[in-house]
């Protein structure tokens, strides 16, 4: 299907939607390097190696706790951040400058791995003008028309009311 996202464009998509990200790597459930946003070999095994290690650290230190699994990691350190998440399927790790939100950065690593495996694509809030030159910016309300939560204060359908 041509909208389909593949593990090998993976990591390269979360680095297209966040200015903060510096390098991506996709693993699979094996761990081994299923695909990476920068063409240095050497260097996608080593941030797999190490994305795979702190999940492995994560499980080792919370496997006495009657919980699930962790799903994502954060990691700051002087110079950026790691940020990584997990499906059954892949595990999706960045490298980031200090300043990413983690917030917004585990929230588009989620939404890539669940377009990996076979959700909506990610949509930017910006359409393309009339003849294809120059994007232009969306209007508050095609955004707010594409949020999946209704507005506070309304019902499903736009009424008002409690």
């Amino acid at each position: 299907m041509a909208g389909t996202l593949t593990p090998e464009r993976t990591a390269a998509r979360v680095c297209e939607l966040s200015s903060d990200a510096r390098m991506a790597v996709l693993l699979d459930a094996a761990g081994t390097l299923a695909g990476a946003s920068d063409p240095d070999r050497k260097l996608a095994r080593q941030l797999a190696d190490r994305a795979r290690e702190l999940f492995e650290a994560v499980d080792r230190a919370t496997r006495d706790w009657d919980a699930d699994p962790a799903e994502q990691v954060e990691v700051q350190v002087a110079g950026g951040a790691v940020f990584a998440s997990r499906t059954p399927r892949w595990t999706l790790a960045v490298v980031a400058r200090r300043a990413a939100l983690s917030s917004l950065m585990l929230y588009d690593l989620r939404a890539v791995l669940d377009e990996l495996e076979g959700g909506p694509p990610i949509r930017r809030a910006t359409g393309v003008a009339a003849d294809g030159d120059a994007p232009e910016r969306a209007s508050e309300e095609d955004v707010a028309s594409e949020l999946p939560l209704p507005e506070l204060g309304r019902d499903a359908e736009g009424e008002g009311g409690r």
